[in-house]
């Protein structure tokens, strides 16, 4: 194989395999390719994209499996694939530069630079051949092509330019640079603000094309449980209720697509990600232990059921996607004609068009022509015990006949071509999984589920950590590989904090506490605070991003700050708590000005805002596990679980933390009962051994 030829073949990113039979002659971001750039004194194309994104594959069908746009990037460029799910960090450095030079981002990513990785062209997909005003590849890369060989300085200058630019705003303004520190009132400016963008008849944040954002639902729920606010809850539950009824939800196989292209949550972007599942199902999880709306603990399981039935790898941890398409076409799996469903269901196909709107015309648009195919995305026409009045059904028996329905339509939906799984095994996606499962077993008293989320973290501590200081950040294939990002140690923290807090085993929280010290140890900014995406002794890239904006993910900074505010609360670490402060300040320039963007960091900082409450449960034997331990604990144990206190510290009085976390030695049990100590603000009340009483005490 000569050195300009493809060589993605040995790679084990799904998305880099896919394209290893492109004619294009890409190179896998390392040394060779830029010394090959530097060799041949030619620009390179970048190209960033992941395995599941829909306009990839439709920009790979164009243009990369073209022999043309083939023959004209491998004369002219030196051609790079980056998965940007392996390599967050390159993503987040030129995505930068993106929304930077045209002011917005998005997958596939297009950049072109020089051979030392200074960019001077983006843009997201091109088109193979121009048309409606955008420049096809055809057109573009010649153009390219002649002014890096006739105006270089130009270019060079350009590139030069570009970079100042972007390093100058990468960083977030120092402490003490904003007017005054942030405090309880920038709670009510955010609040505000989403107040203005609430879509009211149809519930979400703005217009089309509308995300699910569930870190946004869980900033709202902490400012209830604050405030009181019933407006507020109102804005969370339309918008839970509409995603659950609109097509964004898979009602045939469960779990959530990418977002919504409408208003209404009728038309998804279909590609499933873990990352939303996990974040989705937290979101629905707290607004059952909130309200005690069993609409939502059936969402939140079903979304669990997709996710252990079809992205669990066979060594207990979770894949990272499942594609949009199938058959070269968006959402083919997904839909139903009328025909078929009438086919299939016979007797109670007039039911399931009821049910689940379903159209002689279909509702699911050509992706080129936008005209109707036939096909339904299926969708709740009304919520069912509405549905149930009309036909004068009663609603056990219509969710009985609904779930036979769904059941037979899975089983013909499994007999076609599936959608590809991109099986992966991220750290940072299965930190976030870990969590869900953790807040989602203590919520409905589920074994099972905290066993799933510790057979994946067990897979984490085995796989992906090879020694103290190294987190690594992807697996696939009986391949660890990559140094973890900021956000493999944030969001896996996280996920070991809600793990402890559900089953109590020790080492989980001191887990967590070693990897918030290596945290601090690797990511930490020295100079101005807050945590960089990259670790210190990583690649060297054109800067090192510092993230704080919470988009379809909370930042890993603003996770950073709740693991951070935990920390120190249990093991009365003052020196966390003393970062948690100078990051909250790193970003509060940014903060003020748009509050809504910084939902999860304001959701971490209402901890910091507000009286603590700390929950002791002394067991009346020693402890071990829930399983061994005595019907007392227990029943002080699912108060807490089935609770909705996102500001409480819950630990269990344990040998193995004695050494860390002294206070609890002394703390007792009476005979033949445990006992809850619960303390606000450092104060603690008598304690308590009934669960009517910790009841009382947490005003539930």
């Amino acid at each position: 194989m000569s050195k300009t030829a493809n060589r993605l073949h040995t790679e084990k990113s799904p998305y880099l395999l896919q394209h290893a039979p492109n004619p294009v002659h890409w190179q896998p971001w390392d040394q060779h390719a830029f010394s090959l750039a530097q060799e041949l004194d030619r620009p390179i194309f970048l190209s960033i994209g992941y395995s599941t994104c829909h306009w990839c594959h439709v920009m790979e069908r164009e243009s990369f499996e073209d022999s043309e746009v083939a023959a004209l990037l491998n004369s002219s460029f030196v051609s790079v694939k980056v998965d940007r799910e392996e390599r967050p960090d390159v993503d987040a450095v030129y995505m930068s530069v993106c929304q930077s030079m045209t002011g917005h981002g998005g997958w596939p990513l297009t950049i072109i630079m020089t051979p030392d990785k200074k960019p001077f062209f983006a843009a997201t997909y091109l088109p193979r051949d121009s048309r409606f005003g955008r420049m096809g590849l055809t057109d573009l890369i010649p153009r390219i092509a002649a002014m890096w060989r006739e105006r270089r300085e130009d270019v060079l200058a350009s590139a030069d330019s570009i970079l100042s630019h972007v390093q100058a705003h990468s960083i977030p303004d120092p402490p003490g640079s904003a007017e005054a520190p942030l405090g309880q009132d920038i709670l009510e400016s955010c609040r505000d603000q989403l107040a203005e963008r609430f879509d009211a008849p149809f519930g979400g944040f703005g217009p089309a094309p509308k995300f699910p954002s569930p870190h946004i639902l869980m900033f709202l729920m902490r400012h209830h449980r604050i405030t009181g606010d019933p407006r507020v809850l109102a804005m969370v539950e339309k918008t839970l209720a509409a995603m659950r009824q609109g097509g964004i939800f898979d009602h045939v196989g469960f779990g959530f697509h990418r977002y919504s292209t409408d208003r209404v949550w009728l038309a998804p972007h279909f590609e499933k990600m873990l990352y939303d599942q996990a974040m989705l199902t937290m979101a629905y999880v707290e607004a059952f232990q909130l309200t005690k709306n069993t609409a939502y603990r059936a969402t939140a399981e079903q979304t669990i059921q997709y996710v252990l039935r079809d992205l669990r790898g066979e060594h207990g941890a979770f894949y990272s996607a499942q594609d949009a398409d199938s058959e070269g076409t968006e959402g083919k799996f997904y839909v139903f004609t009328l025909e078929e469903v009438q086919n299939l269901l016979r007797d109670e196909a007039d039911l399931a068009a009821e049910v689940f709107d379903l159209l002689p015309e279909g509702n699911f648009e050509d992706e080129a022509t936008r005209e109707k195919t036939g096909a339904n995305i299926l969708h709740l026409k009304a919520p069912l015990p509405v549905v149930a009045e009309e036909l004068s059904m009663a609603l056990p028996e219509l969710e009985q006949r609904v779930e036979a329905i769904r059941t037979r339509l899975y089983t013909a939906r499994q007999q076609r071509p599936k959608p590809h799984i991109d099986d992966k095994v991220l750290t940072d996606w299965n930190g976030l999984f870990i969590a869900a499962l953790a807040m989602a077993a203590r919520a409905f008293q589920r074994k099972d589920l905290a066993e799933a989320a510790g057979q994946a973290t067990d897979f984490l501590v085995t796989n992906m950590r090879t020694a103290p200081g190294t987190l690594l950040h992807r697996y696939r294939d009986g391949q660890a590989a990559i140094p973890g990002h900021l956000d493999d140690y944030a969001f896996f923290i996280w996920g070991l904090l809600e793990l402890y807090r559900t089953t109590f085993q020790a080492e989980h929280l001191l887990l967590a506490l070693e990897l918030m010290d290596e945290q601090v140890e690797l990511f930490w900014d020295t100079e101005h605070s807050g945590f960089l995406l990259t670790a210190s002794n990583s690649e060297e890239l054109l800067f090192r991003p510092k993230e704080g904006f919470d988009g379809a993910l909370p930042s890993a900074n603003s996770v950073a700050l709740l693991n951070m505010i935990r920390l120190a609360r249990i093991f009365s670490r003052t020196d966390l708590e003393a970062k948690a402060d100078a990051l909250l300040q790193v970003f509060s320039t940014q903060v003020r000005s748009h509050p809504a963007g910084f939902t999860f960091m304001l959701s971490a900082a209402s901890l910091a805002f507000k009286p603590g409450l700390e929950v002791v449960i002394v067991p009346e034997q020693p402890f071990t596990t829930l399983e061994a331990t005595a019907p007392s604990t227990a029943m002080l144990v699912e108060v807490l679980g089935q609770a909705f206190l996102p500001e409480a510290v819950v630990l269990m009085q344990d040998n193995a933390l004695a050494d860390k976390v002294a206070h609890l030695r002394d703390m007792r049990s009476q005979e033949k009962t445990s006992l809850a100590y619960v303390c606000r603000d450092f104060s603690c009340q008598a304690s308590v051994g009934a669960p009517e009483d910790l009841k009382r005490l947490l005003a539930l």
